[in-house]
């Protein structure tokens, strides 16, 4: 059983993170911010697949000013979804300069590396904290492994310089990332920022860094913590990367949100994969629930053909197309385990362990296929028509078993 970790809550609009609240999942727009519609469009997109935070880039006047318009039109469309503001280097004067864009946003994310520079980066930073105690709004301290602030570096460095027995290079490094976290989130307080208005991450691109330094940062901070690796990569390798840091991180218990950052493949501006791998992470470890779990096998010399997986893949993206509208009206129904199994091994028994699950003819087997529900066969389905039938079916129990009807038995 996950233990999780104790944190000060946050109140992002109306999503609350840390505080012993269900781990949340975010993700960022890639749209150049000025463009209005692009960018509500893949707001309202990521939010549809679930992406309860989005993350939008203002690193000018043209984003800034564009930021309330992306509000008003999200907001005219039914699309709740909180953003936040990605700010690096002038954010301080986007803030002062564009007061609606300040308003509109649920949270600023500021990089201490990236605030300012020398005798500039206290006032610049300090700022940037005044707007969002004058505002309202939460901030998240983001430090990057590649952006990392230059003076805390340089100061540790020189201080490790002086031991008798130094540090290697790199735990130095890590050192500075969590100082710089710690530091300008102890800034932030000092000015004014309620710690229930600070979320700290620090994000590095190499699984065992990622995981020795918020291991270290959750062992001297209680501040709610967003979890990512940072520049994971693209495809397969970005996915198992992120799940392998991710998924250690949030079996000990740390981790308040998270992002997965995957690189979408050239000419591709769809960004919901990222969100999709973050909710089957969390839903795989029995952290949350989103949509119903298929368990499918992975097929071999008994399954020749390739209806199982055909009918694996159609029943998975149909049930994950159904839940915006399934969530309001089947309370529970994103804990429902289906089965599509391919041949007579492993199929029946797995099909008895699901709500529902359908155990299909493998190679030289009869053409039949029986359909368990709750461990009981109930049909056998026969011909051409078995996958429809199975859908049919499947939509019969969700009604039967999370309708409204069903809920007050």
């Amino acid at each position: 059983m996950i233990v999780r970790k104790n944190t000060v809550g946050v109140r992002i609009g109306d999503v609350q993170i840390g505080g012993g609240a269900p781990i949340v999942v975010q993700s960022m727009t890639n749209t150049d911010t000025a463009d209005i519609d692009g960018t509500v469009a893949q707001v309202v997109d990521l939010a549809r697949t679930g992406s309860e935070l989005v993350r939008v880039t203002v690193n000018n006047e043209e984003a800034a000013a564009a930021v309330p318009h992306i509000r008003e039109r999200l907001d005219r469309q039914g699309c709740k979804v909180p953003l936040i503001g990605d700010f690096h280097f002038n954010g301080h004067k986007l803030l002062e300069k564009y007061p609606a864009c300040a308003e509109a946003l649920a949270k600023y994310r500021i990089n201490p590396g990236n605030v300012g520079r020398g005798a500039k980066r206290d006032p610049q930073f300090a700022q940037m904290i005044e707007f969002a105690c004058r505002y309202d709004k939460p901030v998240r301290i983001g430090v990057n492994w590649g952006s990392l602030d230059q003076s805390v570096l340089a100061r540790l460095l020189d201080k490790n310089a002086q031991r008798a027995d130094p540090e290697p290079l790199e735990a130095v490094m890590k050192e500075a990332v969590i100082a710089s976290a710690l530091e300008s989130a102890a800034k932030a307080e000092e000015q004014g920022l309620p710690r229930s208005r600070i979320v700290v991450s620090c994000k590095l691109s190499r699984v065992q860094d990622l995981i020795a330094v918020y291991q270290s940062l959750s062992a001297r901070c209680d501040y709610a913590l967003h979890l990512g690796l940072t520049e994971a990569g693209m495809g397969t390798k970005g996915i198992v990367a992120s799940t392998a840091a991710l998924g250690v991180l949030l079996q000990q218990g740390i981790g308040d949100t998270i992002r997965v950052s995957l690189t979408p493949e050239p000419q591709d501006n769809d960004r919901t994969r990222e969100v999709i791998v973050a909710q089957e992470i969390l839903q795989t470890m029995g952290l949350r629930s989103f949509t119903p779990m298929v368990t499918a096998c992975p097929g071999c010399g008994r399954t020749t053909s390739t209806y199982f997986q055909q009918l694996a893949q159609d029943i998975q993206s149909y049930l994950r197309h159904q839940m915006p509208v399934w969530k309001k009206q089947y309370p529970g129904v994103a804990e429902m385990q289906v089965a599509v199994m391919g041949c007579v091994v492993n199929g029946p028994g797995e099909s008895k362990h699901s709500h529902i699950g359908i155990s299909l003819p493998g190679t030289g087997e009869d053409p039949v296929a029986p359909v368990y529900e709750d461990g009981v066969k109930t049909v056998t389905l026969k011909g051409e028509r078995i996958a429809e039938e199975f859908q049919a079916l499947v939509e019969r129990y969700v009604e039967s078993h999370y309708g409204s009807g069903a809920q007050a038995q």
